[in-house]
C-alpha cells in the first residue's frame, strides 16, 4: 500500500528572503529619515531666531554692544540660569549627565524629549560651546523608538535606533555619506545577519531621506571658502602629518582635564549651582577670546577663513585655546550639546595658526589637518574626523593627504582617555 505524500514547499531563496527583510523597511526608514531631519530643521531654526532676539535686538533696544564683554558675561550667566531651572524643573531633568553620553546610544523615555531640546535651543541661542548633534540625535532616537514600536512592532527597537540617527547625521551634514560612515564604524563591531550593506540598507534611505529633506528646506553646508588643493606633493603629506598629530595632541589635552572639570562642577550637586557658573565661566571666556569663540562655531569657522591671512598668529592662538577650554568647561557643567562643531573650529584656529607660523602650508592641508587632529582626540570617531575634515578643503585632492595623516594622529590618541565619561565620572578610553 503506497501514501501519497505532497512534496514540501521550495524554501525561498537567499534574494527572495532577503528582499523580503529589506523592502518593509524602506517605508519606515523614509517616514524616520523626513521626520527626523525636519525636528531637526525645527530645532536649528527655533534656536537662530532666539539667538537673533537675545545678542541682535536686545542689546539694540538696550543700546549696549552686542558682543561687549558684560553683554556676553551677562548673557552666558543668564543662559546657565535658564538651563539649570531646565535640568532642574522638567520632567526627566533634560536627560542624563550630557558628560556620560555620546554621539546616540540607548533610547530616552519621551517624556525626557521636551526638557532635553529646550536646554538645547537655550544653549545653542546662548552662546554655549556645544553643538547640536547629541540632543537632536537622542531626541530623535527617543521618539523614533516610541512612536516606531507602537507603528510597526515587528521591527526590532535597534533598528529604530539605527534609522533615527542615520537620518539625524544625513540631515546635519546634508548628505548620507556621513552617516554611512559612522554607522559602518559602529556595526562593523557588532555581530548580525546579512552583509554590512544589508544592515546599511534601511539606515542608508533613511539617511538620504533625512539629507534631502535638509537640502529642500535649508543649505547645510561645511563649505568654508578655502583655496582647494590641486597636485598635492611630499610638502603637503608633510604638513598633514605633522599638524594632525599636533592638533591631537592639543586636543588630547581637554580629554585629560575633563574628568576633574566634571568632578568641580559635580562637587556643587546642584543644576542651578553648575550651570550658572559654568555660564559665567563661559562668559569670561567668551569676554576674553571674543565673540568668535561663543556658539557651536561652524559660522565663526567661515569669519575665520574669510580673513584669511589677516589673524595674528597670536589671535589664532587665542581663540584655539579659549574655545578648548569653552568647550571642556560647557561639557563638564551640565550643558547639553555635542562636540564636533565647536571642535572643527578648535581645529580650524589651530590649522591657520600653523599655515600663520609657515605661510608655504596650503591652508586647505592646514586647517582639515588640524580638525582632523583635534576631532579624533575629541569624538574617536575615525571615519566622521576624516569626512569633516575632507568636507572642509571642498577638494578630493585632499583625502590622500589626510588618510596619511590620520595613521600618527590616531596612534596619539588611541587608548587614551576621551571627551566623555562613564557613568560614575571616570574617563573612557
Amino acid at each position: 500500500m503506497t501514501t501519497d505524500h505532497a512534496p514540501p514547499a521550495p524554501s525561498p531563496s537567499a534574494p527572495e528572503s532577503q528582499l523580503r527583510l529589506l523592502l518593509p523597511q524602506i517605508l519606515p526608514a523614509l517616514a524616520v529619515g523626513v521626520a527626523a531631519s525636519l525636528l531637526f530643521l525645527g530645532i536649528s531654526a527655533l534656536a537662530e531666531q532666539f539667538e537673533e532676539v537675545l545678542w541682535d535686538d536686545l542689546p539694540d533696544a538696550l543700546g549696549i554692544g552686542g558682543f561687549s564683554s558684560l553683554w556676553m558675561i551677562s548673557m552666558l550667566t543668564a543662559t546657565g540660569i535658564a538651563v539649570g531651572l531646565v535640568v532642574w524643573k522638567f520632567p526627566g531633568h533634560a536627560g542624563p549627565d550630557p558628560a556620560a553620553e555620546g554621539l546616540g546610544g540607548a533610547p530616552f523615555a519621551p517624556g525626557v524629549v521636551p526638557g532635553l531640546l529646550v536646554a538645547s535651543v537655550l544653549g545653542l541661542a546662548g552662546g554655549v560651546s556645544l553643538g547640536p548633534e547629541n540632543p537632536i540625535i537622542a531626541a530623535n532616537i527617543a521618539l523614533a523608538y516610541w512612536l516606531g514600536r507602537k507603528a510597526q512592532p515587528s521591527l526590532p527597537g535597534a533598528a529604530w535606533v539605527a534609522l533615527a540617527s542615520a537620518a539625524t547625521i544625513g540631515a546635519l551634514f546634508g548628505t548620507p555619506v556621513a552617516a554611512a560612515l559612522v554607522l559602518s564604524e559602529a556595526l562593523s563591531a557588532q555581530p548580525g545577519r546579512g552583509s554590512l550593506w544589508d544592515r546599511l540598507f534601511a539606515p542608508l534611505v533613511a539617511a538620504g531621506a533625512g539629507a534631502m529633506t535638509a537640502q529642500l528646506l535649508s543649505t547645510p553646508s561645511f563649505d568654508v571658502g578655502l583655496p582647494p588643493l590641486t597636485d598635492p606633493g611630499f610638502g603637503d603629506v608633510l604638513a598633514a602629518l605633522v599638524i594632525a598629530s599636533a592638533a591631537a595632541a592639543f586636543g588630547l589635552a581637554a580629554c585629560y582635564l575633563f574628568p576633574y572639570a566634571h568632578a568641580a562642577f559635580q562637587r556643587l550637586r546642584h543644576p542651578m549651582l553648575m550651570l550658572p557658573l559654568g555660564g559665567l565661566v563661559l562668559g569670561l571666556l567668551g569676554a576674553l577670546g571674543g565673540h568668535l569663540t561663543l556658539f557651536k562655531g561652524l559660522a565663526e569657522v567661515k569669519e575665520l577663513t574669510s580673513a584669511l591671512g589677516s589673524w595674528s598668529s597670536g589671535e589664532l592662538a587665542k581663540f584655539a585655546v579659549v574655545k578648548l577650554l569653552a568647550l571642556l568647561v560647557a561639557a563638564s557643567c551640565g550643558f547639553v550639546g555635542g562636540r564636533i562643531f565647536p571642535a572643527v573650529f578648535i581645529g580650524s584656529s589651530f590649522g591657520l595658526l600653523a599655515q600663520a607660523l609657515v605661510p608655504e602650508v596650503n591652508p586647505s592641508v592646514a586647517v582639515s589637518s588640524a580638525v582632523l587632529g583635534v576631532l579624533l582626540a575629541t569624538t574617536r570617531q575615525g571615519w566622521i574626523s576624516l569626512f569633516t575634515g575632507a568636507v572642509l578643503a571642498g577638494s578630493p585632492d585632499i583625502i590622500a593627504p589626510l588618510c596619511l595623516a590620520s595613521l600618527p594622529a590616531w596612534l596619539i590618541v588611541t587608548g587614551r582617555p576621551q571627551l566623555e565619561l562613564d557613568h560614575q565620572g571616570h574617563a573612557l578610553h
